[in-house]
């Protein structure tokens, strides 16, 4: 599980805080439920299924263990899902780099699903900030590159708080990759 965003020490927060933060909550779980609707609608399964997806198409040679670490699965649960995938023909398992490993690949069908999965996150997003004027986006945007920029992440946190993330479109991710390396 990503720790990234929970309270590592206990500090007191003036109201202010907490009200931005109750706010910043209640956006972040409109936004998931808009991301969630549309995967189902485009994968017709939610949980982590359109996740796996979007993560095995990054190509970076995807096994179960790093699929599991990523999602935070278990290791059967994770098996389940890629069996569930692979019975979907939108994954195919192929021998890895040393011949122990299976690396997952996604098949044609897997990578045209995934490529809708990606733009329906966008557009679930993008009606969101469709109230806001160009200067109120551009402002946004840098609050959010800012705030990402300032979190203590490792490679892996960074891999999962990523999973959804279209990499064609984010091609500078601001969140750092090695703890305690940035300035604050």
């Amino acid at each position: 599980m990503v720790k990234l965003f929970f309270v590592r020490s206990a500090h007191i927060i003036p109201g202010m805080e907490h009200g931005i933060a109750n706010l910043l909550g209640a956006l972040s779980l409109a936004v998931m439920d808009r991301i969630e609707q549309g995967a189902r609608e485009v994968v017709g399964r939610g949980g982590e299924t359109p996740a796996a997806l979007i993560v095995i198409g990054y190509g970076q040679g995807m096994t179960n263990d790093k699929l599991r670490r990523i999602l935070g699965l278990s290791h059967s649960g994770t098996v389940r899902l890629v069996d569930r995938l692979v019975s979907d023909r939108l994954v195919e398992r192929r021998a890895g780099k040393d011949g122990r490993e299976v690396a997952l690949h996604l098949t044609a069908s897997g990578a045209a699903s995934r490529n809708e999965l990606l733009a329906s996150r966008i557009s679930a997003v993008t009606s969101l900030l469709d109230v806001l004027s160009a200067a109120e986006r551009k402002q946004l945007a840098t609050l959010i590159r800012e705030l990402l920029a300032r979190q203590d992440t490792s490679e892996m946190d960074r891999f999962t708080i990523c999973r959804m993330c279209d990499d064609r479109v984010c091609t500078n991710c601001p969140l750092p990759t090695n703890k305690g390396q940035h300035a604050r």
